[in-house]
Formats: C-alpha cells, sequence, structure tokens
C-alpha cells in the first residue's frame, strides 16, 4: 500500500509555499512562490502512485513551526521528517543539520564533515537533492568565496532565510 502524502499552502506575509508529509513526517517543502506543480513533479518521482491529500488540519503542526521560524522565534524545528535518499544524501543532510543557526559553512566544510573531502561536487548535488528546505538547512552553505550559490529555492529565497538568522542569531 502506498502511503498517503498531505499537503498545504503555506501562506505567511511574503512567504508562500507547498509542503507535504506522509504519517511518519515532513517529507517535502517547496520552494517559494512556486506553482503546485512542483510538489506533484516530485512526488510522482518519489512517491509514484501515492495519493495527494490536501489537510491542513494534519499539516497545521508543520505550518506552525515554519510560521515561528519566519517571525523569528524559532532556531531549530522538532517536527518529524520522512527523508528518502542514497546513503551519501543522507550523511550530507545530517551534515547539514548540524550548521548553528545563524552560521554559514561552505561545501568543502560538508564534504569534510562527512569525512569525503574530495567530494565536493557531490555534495552539492545531494544539497540540491535535499527535499524538505528550511528543516534541513540548506540554506546555510555558501561558495568557498563566500557568495550565495545554487539553491533550489532560489536565491532570493536564501537570502530572505539567511537574513531572518542573521537579525535574530543572538
Amino acid at each position: 500500500m502506498k502511503p498517503t502524502l498531505y499537503w498545504t499552502r503555506l501562506v505567511y506575509e511574503n512567504w508562500k509555499l507547498y509542503m507535504a508529509a506522509t504519517s511518519k513526517g515532513l517529507c517535502y517543502v517547496g520552494s517559494q512562490d512556486k506553482p503546485f506543480e512542483e510538489l506533484e513533479v516530485w512526488v510522482n518521482k518519489h512517491y509514484p502512485e501515492s495519493p495527494l491529500v490536501q489537510d491542513d488540519i494534519v499539516m497545521q503542526p508543520y505550518v506552525a513551526e515554519f510560521k515561528e521560524f519566519f517571525q523569528g522565534g524559532r532556531n531549530s524545528f522538532t517536527i518529524s521528517h520522512e527523508l528518502i535518499g542514497t546513503d551519501f544524501q543522507t550523511k550530507v543532510w545530517n551534515a547539514l543539520c548540524k550548521i548553528p543557526y545563524g552560521e554559514t559553512w561552505t561545501y568543502s566544510d560538508i564534504a569534510k564533515a562527512i569525512q569525503r573531502p574530495s567530494a565536493v561536487r557531490a555534495v552539492g548535488t545531494a544539497i540540491g537533492a535535499n527535499p524538505v528546505l528550511l528543516t534541513v538547512p540548506c540554506h546555510r552553505v555558501i561558495g568557498k568565496n563566500g557568495k550565495l550559490t545554487g539553491f533550489r529555492g532560489g536565491l532570493d529565497m536564501k537570502e530572505q532565510l539567511l537574513k531572518i538568522e542573521k537579525e535574530n542569531a543572538k
């Protein structure tokens, strides 16, 4: 039996994004201002034939923590996840979760953290495959030169997230 994916559209101030969860936890966070089709494409790839059901009540705990983050009142997430990825991706995503709130690491830092210092490009690819933006904080990864680099949600979204953290990391 295929798991049901529950979804909602988070709308809070200038934030508008789709998110989905299984009964085990959050499995997807969409990009800022992207259409529902972004979620559908992801679900069809990772959960083929699973029903996709809008349920704002099931999704409320996830939405609540995201709103607290956007307000600057939350610097870590307690919601559960269901992340599907390779062993390598999982190692990278776990390393991302070790980046302190309000700080940034480089792709090289992540590669070193997973004891694969020469795998910087593969680390970048794994980061790009992160299905749960914000909660697995890939927005905290920057280029070696200190510049903002690729982000599935777009560089504007990445910049906004880092700004929230910088203003509230006290």
